[in-house]
């Protein structure tokens, strides 16, 4: 039997939510190289994996953190999903801004949350953790109580899983780039020979140049 990563980490691939490039590798913003892009805004266009996440991401909020108070998203691909979370458990909802607004009252949280709250953070994708634990800084400076945090998906990179160790933060996501693998190579995505690449690039993104594996 398939385990919820593997069949939505399907999911993901089959609405190109998720693309793999081993021999032809994107560029991230950041300036790495990667095998992999993911954009799980387009996620919100197919309302039956639309669904499906509301549904996993709730039940792993009820079934870890069942005293819940808020729901927060992460802006901005976590803004709509925390939203629709939010909505189905019946519980507040605010979202982070990455920056402060540049006006009015220059708001970094945008919503209503009292000091001493527990708060479930929701993001869409973890990479190195950074922005998603700047978020969980925000909550925690306005004197509110982050107990875990859910994400549709994780690269799994080895800073991160230090980083939220670090800031004593729970991570539990829907799927991760270990079961995308795995379902990749289920349905045909990839061939044997990529799995080595996107095991690799996984290991060390940063310094990861494509065509050196195996020297």
């Amino acid at each position: 039997m398939k385990h919820i990563d593997n069949i939505f980490a399907e999911k993901l691939l089959k609405i190109s939510a998720i693309k793999l490039q081993p021999n032809n590798p994107f560029t991230w913003a950041s300036g790495w190289n990667s095998p992999i892009y993911t954009d799980n805004r387009k996620t919100l266009s197919y309302p039956d994996v639309r669904n499906f996440i509301k549904v996993e991401l709730c039940r792993l909020i009820q079934e870890n953190w069942p005293d819940t108070e808020v729901v927060a998203g992460v802006a901005t691909g976590a803004i709509a999903q925390g939203a629709l979370v939010a909505d189905t458990l019946g519980l507040p909802y605010i979202y982070i801004r990455s920056t402060p607004k540049d006006h009015g009252l220059e708001n970094l949280i945008e919503g209503n949350l009292k000091p001493g709250q527990k708060v479930v953070v929701v993001e869409d994708l973890v990479s190195t953790g950074g922005s998603s634990l700047k978020a969980v800084q925000a909550v925690r400076n306005a004197g509110a109580e982050v107990v875990g945090m859910v994400a549709i998906f994780t690269y799994e990179f080895p800073v991160s899983v230090k980083a939220f160790k670090d800031a004593n933060v729970q991570l539990l996501t829907i799927s991760n780039y270990s079961a995308m693998i795995k379902a990749a190579k289920e349905i045909g995505y990839i061939k044997e020979s990529d799995l080595q690449t996107l095991e690799q690039w996984r290991k060390d993104p940063a310094n990861w140049v494509p065509g050196t594996i195996g020297e």
